[in-house]
C-alpha cells in the first residue's frame, strides 16, 4: 500500500480509505447495516492489509462501529475523517464533543462540513466554521474542510484559507458528480496546487462503475492531484479487490509536484 501526506495537514494516510457511507443518510448506511461487530471486523482487516484511513460521518451512523474497531487497532495508526451536517456554531461545537465520545477518541483527525451545496458556504456556514476552527485550536480536531456537492462550492474551497481538506466527487463518467468530469478536473488541480488536501469519493460512480473498477480507479489516481480515494466496502471480497487495484495502480501514478504549499 502506498502512503501520502494529506496536503499541509501533516496527516499520513493510505491512498485507499475504507468508506462507511454507501447509501448513507439519516444515521444509516450499507456499512452500518453490517452491525457494529461486522463493520469493525472489516475495518480491522483493512488495517491489517495496509489501510490506515477511515471515512465516516454522523449521517452514516458508523461512529460506534469505528469505536469498536479502535479496540483492536492502535488509534495513533489510523486517520479518521468524519462529517457534520450542523451549520451553527453551537450545534457544530456539540457535534465535535459528541463525535469524540461516540468514537472513544480525544482527537478527531478530520472534520468536514457535510453535503456542502452552495457556493456562499463561507457566509452561510460561518458559525460552524468558527466552531470547527476553535476545536482545531484546542487540539480536539486536527484538520477541517468540506465535503462538496456543488461545483461553485468546490471552486470556492480553492481560495478559502479555512479549508485544509476537500472531499470531492470524481469519476471518469461524470456520474453523481458536482459537474461534468472535464469541469471538475481543473478545479481539483487548483485545489491541489493551493496546498489543499484532496481525496475523492464516488470513484466507482456510486456502484455504477463497479464492473469497470480498474479503469475507474486508474483514472482518478492518474489525475495526479487526488491524494487518496474512499470506496464504500461491505464484504471481504470487495475489500481485497480494492486493495489489490490500488496497490497495483498507485505506483504508476505519482502525485504531481505542488505549485504552492
Amino acid at each position: 500500500m502506498q502512503y501520502v501526506t494529506l496536503g499541509n495537514t501533516g496527516l499520513t494516510v493510505s491512498r485507499l480509505a475504507i468508506g462507511t457511507g454507501t447509501s448513507g443518510f439519516g444515521g444509516r448506511s450499507e456499512q452500518s447495516a453490517l452491525g457494529v461487530d461486522g463493520l469493525a471486523r472489516l475495518l480491522q482487516e483493512g488495517y491489517e492489509r495496509g489501510i490506515t484511513f477511515w471515512d465516516a460521518a454522523d449521517g452514516y451512523g458508523t461512529h460506534p462501529h469505528l469505536a469498536r474497531a479502535l479496540k483492536a487497532v492502535p488509534r495513533e495508526h489510523v486517520v479518521i475523517a468524519t462529517k457534520t451536517m450542523s451549520r451553527s456554531k453551537k450545534d457544530a461545537s456539540k457535534d465535535v464533543d459528541r463525535f469524540r465520545r461516540e468514537m472513544g477518541t480525544d482527537v478527531l483527525d478530520i472534520v468536514l462540513m457535510h453535503f456542502v451545496t452552495t457556493p456562499d458556504w463561507e457566509r452561510s456556514y460561518a458559525g460552524a466554521m468558527e466552531a470547527l476552527s476553535r476545536a482545531k485550536e484546542r487540539g480536539s480536531v486536527r484538520a477541517v474542510g468540506i465535503s462538496s456537492h456543488n461545483l461553485g462550492a468546490l471552486q470556492r474551497a480553492v481560495t478559502s484559507d479555512w479549508v485544509d481538506v476537500v472531499l470531492a466527487r470524481i469519476n471518469y463518467a461524470g456520474t453523481n458528480m458536482d459537474a461534468e468530469t472535464e469541469r471538475v478536473v481543473p478545479v481539483l488541480r487548483e485545489l491541489y496546487d493551493a496546498g489543499k488536501a484532496v481525496y475523492g469519493m464516488k470513484v466507482l460512480g456510486r456502484g455504477s462503475l463497479a464492473s469497470h473498477a480498474r479503469q475507474a480507479i486508474d483514472f482518478v489516481l492518474g489525475l495526479g492531484t487526488v491524494e487518496a480515494i474512499t470506496i464504500g466496502t461491505t464484504t471481504q471480497a470487495q475489500l481485497i479487490e480494492n486493495i489489490q487495484l490500488v496497490e497495483d495502480l498507485a505506483p504508476q501514478h505519482p502525485l504531481k509536484a505542488r505549485i504552492a504549499q
